[in-house]
């Protein structure tokens, strides 16, 4: 039996990781769909400013839910890739009916809530299994983040 994939990770960590990355995926494409949503629909006071950073939040969700997909076939597993699939793992659910922007951004820290949740116990398990490129690919998105949090808490403090 096979204890070793081609990358040199044990296969079962790698199973577990695979797993852990695909809910992180499920829950980035929930995201994704959300802020897009929020980018066509906001309304209002901060419309601009607002309309413009929506999409650069959903223009990098979209290059993360690539990169996870990537690492999940490196990991010799398969990406979840149906909205219906996503719909059962994730915890980030979908939100419509949403124009205003203030309830848009705590809808937004919500979910990055979550994300950073998921991605620290990946890292964990990632630590566990030695596999250094789950790691890399994790910890930029955390401390990103993190700071986005910091942002939007002080906008909502105005």
């Amino acid at each position: 039996m096979k204890t070793k994939n081609l990358i040199g990770l044990d296969v079962e960590k790698s199973k577990q990781l695979v797993e852990h990355l695909n809910d992180l995926l499920a829950n980035y494409q929930l995201y994704y769909q959300n802020v897009r949503g929020f980018h066509w629909n906001v309304k209002g006071r901060g419309f601009f400013q607002l309309h413009a950073k929506f999409e650069e939040y959903y223009n990098d969700a979209i290059e993360k839910i690539d990169e996870i997909a990537e690492r999940v076939l490196t990991l010799e597993g398969t990406p979840l890739h149906a909205y219906s699939a996503y719909m059962k793992v994730a915890e980030i659910k979908e939100v419509t009916g949403v124009s205003n922007g203030l309830e848009c951004v705590k809808h937004i820290m919500d979910s990055l809530v979550i994300l950073i949740r998921k991605e620290r116990e990946i890292l964990a398990l990632a630590a566990e299994a030695g596999d250094d490129g789950t790691q890399d690919m994790i910890n930029p998105y955390i401390s990103e983040q993190e700071k986005t949090l910091w942002m939007l808490r002080a906008f909502l403090s105005e």
